[in-house]
């Protein structure tokens, strides 16, 4: 499928790089070349002789040996691949490539690179949040390298948290999905909101509600992995950013509201984030403080912008097909229909957000979708599922546009 494609894979010394043989071997059988360096902390987990035997290549770990007369020094090393991907990336690589540091044979390979470099971080949570690793991170992203996770699970040190490398399928999609140029959505512009706003009543405190931004991500990255470029707007949310996806990170809603009249124009519009109606009129300056006297403070409500609405009938740059989402407790359809027509989008994807589904903050969602004559119940999914099934119809409603 791929024949002809090279991938130079640097593994580093996670406990995740025992992961890098079934990686190696997943991306064979799509008849990807893969090419493997391995650090010395990486040869702790995983062999050079079990990378060499699923990947039919040699192992290279030592600086020194790549000399001239095998042709493969570390400049051509870096150079002959297509892609260069980092599995498990540790906070000492990502800190060496973000500083320009090369002491060993994998650091000194991705400077010398001039290819598009992804990297898949694992490590524990606490290194993981630390503000220099998050440091590097941006400046990493800032200079085009795109991140596969981490996500969030149990570690094997006994932690949980952010921080544990992707499933090797997440990676090999992300790679498959790099060199897919010609998929349904390529040419297409996409724009996709997830999470809930916060809207501050005072420096510590802010209204906010229990979405997790799980749908609207995974929404964001098949979108990317049918060749759409995207932009995702996201309110304050523990999900890992999208391989491939631009992320604009907000807080409240008229900061998401800007954002998307930013990034238009585009070809469609996914609204999944669940913005707060209302924030408070006026925002106090300092904390608020109980006086002793058991009196509450008066907070005056004020409507948020309509988000959906105002993109739904932009004068001029009003996206080819635009999708809200109708999160209901009650009377689902009903609501979501009478939402369709008084937002004047396309489509509405309705759900049940009420405590007993557990949808909010949940893996799971059950939807309709509803259009102008039509109203399609869909079967409990996951919401990794809901995005797929979405992403494709959005495909094929594109293509009836183009016709």
């Amino acid at each position: 499928m791929y024949q002809k494609k090279r991938i130079l894979l640097i593994v580093t010394g996670g406990i995740a790089a025992y992961k890098t043989p079934e990686l190696v071997r997943r991306l064979r059988e799509r008849s990807i070349d893969v090419q493997c360096i391995l650090t010395k902390a990486a040869s702790e987990f995983v062999t050079p002789l079990a990378l060499s035997a699923v990947s039919s290549n040699p192992v290279y770990q030592d600086l020194f040996e790549l000399d001239e007369s095998s042709d493969m020094g570390h400049i051509q090393l870096s150079r002959n691949a297509d892609l260069v991907v980092v599995a498990p990336a540790t906070a000492d690589i990502i800190a060496k490539a973000a500083t320009g540091l090369a002491n060993d044979l994998a650091s000194t390979a991705l400077l010398a690179t001039d290819k598009p470099v992804m990297m898949s971080p694992a490590m524990n949570v606490r290194m993981w949040d630390h503000p220099a690793t998050q440091n590097n991170l941006q400046t990493l992203k800032s200079r085009g390298v795109t991140m596969i996770g981490p996500e969030e699970g149990d570690m094997a040190c006994g932690e949980h948290g952010m921080g544990r490398m992707v499933d090797p399928m997440d990676i090999v999609d992300a790679v498959t999905n790099f060199f897919d140029q010609d998929g349904p959505l390529t040419g297409k512009k996409a724009l996709v909101t997830s999470g809930p706003t916060h809207e501050p009543i005072d420096p510590v405190r802010y209204i906010a509600n229990r979405s997790s931004g799980k749908q609207g991500h995974a929404i964001a990255a098949e979108l990317a992995k049918l060749g759409a470029d995207v932009t995702l707007v996201s309110g304050p949310s523990q999900q890992p950013d999208p391989t491939s996806v631009k992320v604009i990170k907000i807080e409240s809603a008229r900061d998401m509201l800007a954002a998307c009249e930013n990034s238009l124009p585009c070809d469609i519009a996914v609204f999944a984030a669940a913005v707060a109606d209302w924030r408070v009129d006026l925002e106090a300056e300092q904390k608020l403080k109980k006086d002793g006297t058991g009196q509450i403070p008066d907070l005056k409500l004020t409507e948020n912008p309509d988000i959906l609405a105002t993109i739904s009938q932009h004068p001029d740059k009003r996206p080819t097909l635009v999708i809200g989402f109708a999160a209901e407790t009650e009377h689902v359809i009903e609501h979501a229909q009478a939402k369709r027509e008084r937002k004047k989008c396309d489509w509405i994807i309705a759900n049940d957000v009420s405590p007993a589904t557990n949808t909010f903050g949940g893996d799971e969602n059950t939807v309709h979708l509803i259009a102008k004559n039509q109203c399609e119940a869909w079967p409990k999914l996951t919401k990794s599922d809901v995005a797929k099934r979405l992403a494709h119809y959005i495909a094929d409603q594109m293509k009836e546009e183009q016709a």
